[in-house]
């Protein structure tokens, strides 16, 4: 009987250890599908995926708790006019037209009901409902810092133009196929 009783037990703790698995994996699969490039980051910068899951769980949960909106079509063009104004701007001022980029990326946050403090939480909210888009956030971010310390040309400034244009477009509902793939700074640097 006691032989009986140590291969249940066992037999119990095998399934419960297999269930524990599948489900990590399925959660894993899960996190990976929704954020795709922004789950590699997070635990490239947390060096552990379970650390990354619960980061990317938390960033799930307190972007549901936020009222999140669609904006209303008498913003929407607003808005658009607004970005044509400043593509046309770039043309004579591209700095210029980047900081006003990245001003009018926060306005469309705000207006749409996201929290606009800093710079990585605005990114970490925005990858919960824009992962695809996340990316261009920060490399257009990165242009606009390495610009504030003189370390930009034009050409990057337009890929910054492009990145910001990318997200503007995503936070509008107005998607586009984007035809150039999101380069890094330190790509952008050689």
């Amino acid at each position: 009987m006691n032989a009986l009783v140590v291969i249940v037990i066992v037999a119990a703790v095998i399934i419960a250890a297999l269930g524990f698995m599948f489900s990590r994996r399925k959660r894993t699969e899960s996190l990976k599908q929704k954020f795709g490039s922004e789950y590699d980051r997070v635990v490239h910068e947390h060096g552990d995926a379970s650390k990354a899951e619960r980061v990317l769980e938390n960033r799930q949960k307190r972007v549901e708790a936020l009222r999140i909106h669609p904006l209303e079509p008498a913003d929407k063009e607003r808005f658009s006019e607004l970005w044509r104004r400043e593509q046309a701007h770039f043309v004579d001022d591209p700095g210029g037209a980047i900081i006003a980029a990245d001003t009018l990326v926060r306005e469309v946050m705000a207006v749409r009901g996201y929290p606009v403090g800093d710079f990585e939480q605005r990114a970490a909210d925005i990858s919960v409902d824009h992962p695809k888009v996340v990316e261009h956030y920060r490399a257009a971010r990165d242009i606009a810092e390495r610009h504030r310390r003189g370390e930009s040309n034009t050409e990057d400034l337009r890929r910054a133009m492009v990145h910001y244009r990318t997200l503007f477009e995503d936070l509008l509902d107005q998607r586009v196929v984007q035809n150039e793939p999101v380069r890094h700074v330190e790509e952008i640097n050689r």
